[in-house]
């Protein structure tokens, strides 16, 4: 994890902005902070997300995509570093987005699980364009998205693929 100023970290873990925008504390993992906040954020989709409608499920999705912005640039005021790794709510908001259209059972969640992790860490573009040439609050939460939304792409392509075996 990045070195934080002096106090930054007890700021972090004391405000609510810091709180979410670390995602309930998983982004203080020690080794793989972001693979930890990925796996967390499947808790809430799976005993709320998973079963709303699907204009719920996006208004949802929208406002934790708009609360991530505002709670991630709140910790890289705080922390002066662009992106800090203790920031995982990006990981949930992407998770959620590969989720979205996710059929019933493990398999399906396990697979978009590890696509959204594929996307985030290689970046295809536009991923890595948005993590290199954005900033703050808003491109720390979009390259994420994006890595969501080809998951979320590639996952309906395979469930396509076998539904027509």
């Amino acid at each position: 994890m990045s070195r934080f100023p002096e106090g930054a970290r007890r700021r972090l873990m004391t405000h609510p902005l810091g709180w979410i925008a670390a995602g309930f504390g998983s982004g203080f993992s020690p080794r793989a902070p972001g693979t930890v906040g990925s796996i967390v954020a499947l808790l809430p989709w799976w005993f709320f997300l998973k079963d709303l409608p699907l204009p719920a499920y996006l208004a949802v999705v929208v406002a934790g995509f708009a609360l991530g912005c505002w709670a991630a640039h709140w910790v890289i005021a705080e922390t002066g570093i662009e992106d800090p790794g203790v920031v995982v709510w990006d990981e949930y908001v992407g998770v959620w987005i590969a989720l979205l259209a996710a059929p019933a059972g493990w398999p399906w969640v396990l697979a978009g699980l590890v696509l959204f992790r594929i996307f985030d860490i290689a970046k295809p573009w536009p991923v890595g364009w948005a993590d290199k040439k954005l900033h703050g609050g808003f491109g720390a939460m979009l390259d994420d998205a994006l890595a969501g939304l080809y998951a979320l792409g590639l996952l309906q392509l395979a469930v396509w693929f076998l539904s027509q075996r």
